[in-house]
């Protein structure tokens, strides 16, 4: 079966990096969404907790539950529960949503700063702030989202000034809740982090992504995705290889199959086009349990760095992270 290490080290150093730009280790919130961005939700959140970090963001209240033992505070960005969990906040994205929360919910408001995806608009305000004290909810944060903090654009300064003007919003009506608004590319951008917490995923696995021109720290990916082998063979020249005859050989080569595909999460997007780490080229299609490299290692490494494998596939390191199925053995190196 196909393996994965979690490089504690380097994990531990990326939140070092990162805890220099909160300046608190409490102002972290660890993204775990999607089993930790495939890392391994459990691993994760206890060396999270080794490391000191106390607060964790998820998709769903099924999530929370996943980690409800490990964290003092969780928010849940999208999920509406019959039964809240007490030490988590749940995420109200649209103002029509209110109305389904029961009455004693700890809530967050998400508010749409120019994403244009979840969270209530700018003007609906006022009316949201209403409807949650009427219905008896419990208002502890407002915060947003960044589109593009990780692009040259003008659309990060845009959403960041208006969120400005909803922090602006509150203080004038001295509603006293946490602000947040960062992610892990705002995070970097920042000069001068001065929020209540900052929301980080991808940059705590290492895999973020930024322009050289924003890029302001250097991160280390933590995942290494390891196959072994099946079978090996001699193949003559013009000898084709796996389904649709993608492959023909040009020379006489040595070619083994591992117990790699895209069933186990090794996007097929990437066949005929991976190049392992170790400099070994994958031949053929990739197959649901299987792929066969131009190698005879009884052992493989498949890729350390989601940043430089997703090229392969035309696609980001968050898909490529997050297809790795949950059974695929994890441990801590």
């Amino acid at each position: 079966m196909p393996y994965i290490t979690i490089n504690k080290q380097h994990f531990f150093n990326n939140l070092d990096k990162i805890c220099k730009k909160t300046k608190s280790k409490d102002k972290i919130a660890l993204v775990l969404k999607d089993n930790a961005y495939g890392h391994g939700v459990h691993i994760i959140s206890k060396l999270a907790v080794e490391y000191g970090i106390s607060k964790a963001v998820v998709q769903s209240n099924e999530e929370a539950k996943e980690i409800e033992k490990y964290f003092k505070y969780i928010l849940v960005l999208a999920d509406i529960p019959l039964t809240p969990i007490s030490k988590v906040r749940y995420t109200i994205n649209d103002l029509n949503s209110i109305k389904y929360f029961r009455e004693g919910t700890k809530v967050e408001l998400k508010v749409n700063t120019g994403m244009n995806r979840n969270g209530i608009e700018m003007d609906e305000l006022d009316n949201a702030l209403k409807l949650i004290k009427d219905k008896g909810l419990v208002l502890e944060a407002v915060f947003t989202h960044h589109g593009c903090a990780d692009e040259l654009n003008e659309f990060y300064d845009v959403q960041k000034n208006n969120f400005q003007e909803i922090k602006n919003i509150l203080k004038i009506k001295d509603i006293g809740v946490r602000l947040h608004s960062c992610n892990s590319a705002a995070l970097l951008r920042e000069q001068n982090f001065d929020e209540d917490m900052a929301r980080v995923g991808i940059a705590a696995y290492g895999c973020l992504e930024m322009p050289k021109e924003l890029s302001q720290i250097s991160l280390t990916p933590i995942l290494s995705l390891y196959a072994k082998k099946i079978s090996s063979r001699f193949i003559k020249p013009g000898c084709c290889i796996g389904y649709g005859a993608s492959f023909t050989s040009k020379d006489s080569a040595l070619v083994s199959n591992y117990d790699i595909g895209y069933g186990d999460g090794l996007l097929r997007a990437a066949s005929n086009k991976l190049i392992t780490p170790n400099g070994t080229k994958i031949v053929g299609r990739i197959s649901m349990d299987n792929s066969s490299f131009l190698s005879d290692k009884d052992e493989l490494l498949i890729f350390d760095d989601a940043t430089k494998a997703c090229t392969f596939a035309n696609t980001i390191s968050y898909e490529v992270l997050t297809s790795l199925k949950p059974y695929i053995k994890r441990v801590v190196v």
